[in-house]
């Protein structure tokens, strides 16, 4: 998949996205004449919708890699799945893990199938592999049980409910929890896997230095942060903007100290509050809760809770689904909630818009919500994923 000489040569790499190949149109000719060398550029979202790209040095991958080696015991003998897209970080970072503990890998190429993957995992004896909370749904929806091969499954890109991480673990997943983002070239924390640890924190990797800034937003700094971001303007110029010696992110954490561990509490993004008549709502334990009673009624879908602009109450949730079942599961989900969270209708689209790792795009969910005559609060959708991704 890369080249013998990949992680010392000094040559840029672009990860396309082969849906998107023209926004990468003239990126490695410019960053290498800019001497930006050795470094790899992954694509994220950027203000306006304009192509927006993360530069992370081969060498932040690969101390990054050997944390999470050293997290997991990754050995030799180990064998690992890349299900994930390697335009990603979470499916890229597998590659530098795999370099350094020289354990081998087997990439699939095919559309996401619960069943077929599993098969995969017990026919090629794989040990590890990292999903999206999406894939772990879908694995647990159709009672899809583990291989015994099956060592660790490093679950990025979005939180786990409780009930989730049950139903996976009683199907013999063994699913451990992470926490990153692309600018961290994958994880910053993950669910330990030694001794005990409260189940709502994370472990921080040794290679990250950590704080809070006032307003509880996580800042972080350390090695294999990412060196800053290539942007592509409207008259096709690519501009240069460092990130410098930390990131405040846009991620509200708790940070604590366990016996010998620095534990971090994920308690969501800045733009995942709302106000709804003056009291502050919080989106994301209302899509897990949602996603808990999707799993246990059974119901196919995934719809997805946003806030749309109210003249009465500044905001009120909205329930967007792409099937038939939305106004049962509005239902469901208002018997079991407080009059403050109540889903005041079901928006119907044709498909909720996804990446390949099953986030919603906020933009075109936007532009949906729009087409449907409903004016959407903008801290209200989910947002675009600057610094959240699969680790």
């Amino acid at each position: 998949m890369l080249a013998n000489d990949f992680w010392t040569s000094n040559s840029c790499h672009v990860a396309v996205n082969p849906h998107r190949a023209s926004d990468a149109h003239g990126l490695k000719k410019w960053a290498e004449g800019q001497g930006l060398s050795g470094l790899c550029f992954f694509q994220t979202s950027g203000s306006e919708n304009s192509p927006k790209w993360v530069a992370l040095s081969k060498q932040a991958f690969l101390i990054s890699a050997r944390a999470v080696n050293g997290h997991f015991g990754i050995k030799a003998s180990d064998r690992w799945l890349i299900a994930l897209p390697l335009h990603h970080v979470g499916g890229f970072a597998i590659l530098a893990r795999a370099h350094l503990s020289r354990s081998s890998v087997v990439h699939d190429v095919s559309r996401w199938q619960p069943l077929a993957f599993a098969n995969l995992c017990e026919r090629e004896k794989i040990t590890l592999v990292s999903l999206v909370p999406t894939q772990v749904h879908d694995l647990v929806r159709d009672s899809i049980r583990c291989p015994n091969s099956l060592r660790a499954v490093i679950v990025g890109g979005g939180s786990l409910s409780k009930e989730l991480t049950a139903g996976a673990m009683a199907l013999g997943w063994r699913v451990y929890q992470s926490y990153g983002m692309t600018e961290a070239a994958s994880q910053i924390a993950t669910q330990t896997c030694k001794g005990t640890a409260p189940l709502d924190g994370l472990e921080l990797l040794p290679h990250w230095k950590t704080h809070v800034d006032d307003r509880g937003r996580l800042v972080l700094s350390g090695e294999s942060l990412a060196k800053g971001y290539a942007i592509k303007n409207e008259d096709g110029n690519w501009t240069w903007h460092e990130i410098g010696q930390e990131l405040v992110t846009r991620d509200l954490v708790r940070l604590w100290d366990y016996g010998t561990k620095r534990l971090l509490q994920f308690i969501g993004r800045e733009s995942g509050f709302v106000k709804i008549l003056g009291e502050l709502v919080h989106l994301a334990p209302l899509q897990a809760r949602l996603d808990s009673l999707i799993l246990e009624r059974g119901f196919a879908s995934n719809p997805i809770i946003i806030a749309v602009s109210d003249v009465r109450s500044e905001n009120r949730l909205v329930l967007v689904s792409d099937d038939s079942f939305g106004e049962s599961i509005m239902a469901a989900f208002n018997d079991s909630s407080g009059s403050l969270c109540h889903l005041t209708e079901v928006i119907q689209v044709a498909r909720i818009p996804r990446s390949p790792l099953g986030k919603v795009s906020a933009e075109a969910l936007r532009r949906l919500v729009a087409q449907a005559g409903v004016p959407a609060a903008r801290q209200g959708l989910p947002s675009p994923p600057p610094n959240a991704t699969v680790q």
